[in-house]
């Protein structure tokens, strides 16, 4: 008598369950929500997610503290190529008389790049940005250090508010690129050995004002 192996066992009873017919033992699994209600301070929820992953979370009251925070930070990073090409961005960092490159000029070299972006996903710290701005692509990913200016109106919970909110922006033609940053970048690829910056950004900071 043929003995019948492992493999002829589990086949003959995968055969047996596929011709099995059973209710479905959870009916109602995609009406089940994925996180539980969230009542908390989205602002609280974000920085702790955001500093979860190795984000920097600055508050600021107002733009005097804003800029105080950022010409202390450029003084002791010694920062001195900064880029920022959103005229939102460059009229406030004008006002305040910050210096940046407002082109092009010299980008290979670039130490910082500043942005605005579409929200901020709190549930996972995460920062929506798209190429719907005049920062485009290149701004949020070449510099060694990327911060981002947002204000509390662009908090949102879930993934899916963030997308609603950019619907809602624009209406007729969605941004070409959509993308979610969550933390600098990183890589284990190389000996399973987790590195930060390895194809983008090395710091990730976002310094988040009222408004």
């Amino acid at each position: 008598m043929k003995e019948t192996t492992s493999k002829e066992k589990m086949l003959k009873k995968i055969r047996r369950a596929l011709l099995e017919k059973r209710d479905n033992p959870y009916p109602n699994l995609e009406e089940t929500a994925l996180y539980e209600e969230y009542t908390g301070h989205l602002d609280a929820l974000f920085a702790e997610q955001l500093t979860a992953v190795s984000g920097n979370f600055v508050f600021c009251e107002d733009e005097i503290e804003l800029f105080e925070n950022l010409l202390h930070l450029a003084e002791e990073k010694n920062w001195r190529k900064i880029y920022c090409w959103e005229p939102k961005l460059q009229k406030l960092l004008s006002t305040y008389e910050f210096p940046f490159y407002s082109t092009d000029t010299d980008f290979l070299n670039a130490d910082v790049g500043i942005t605005e972006c579409e929200s901020l996903v709190a549930r996972n710290g995460s920062i929506m940005v798209s190429n719907g701005n005049a920062a485009g692509r290149r701004l949020s990913i070449y510099p060694h250090v990327h911060i981002v200016i947002a204000y509390t109106s662009q908090l949102v919970l879930d993934l899916k508010d963030g997308f609603k909110l950019l619907r809602e922006k624009y209406p007729e033609n969605l941004p070409s690129m959509i993308s979610n940053i969550t933390g600098p970048s990183r890589t284990a690829d190389i000996e399973k050995t987790l590195v930060l910056g390895a194809h983008g950004p090395k710091e990730l900071y976002v310094f988040l004002l009222e408004g």
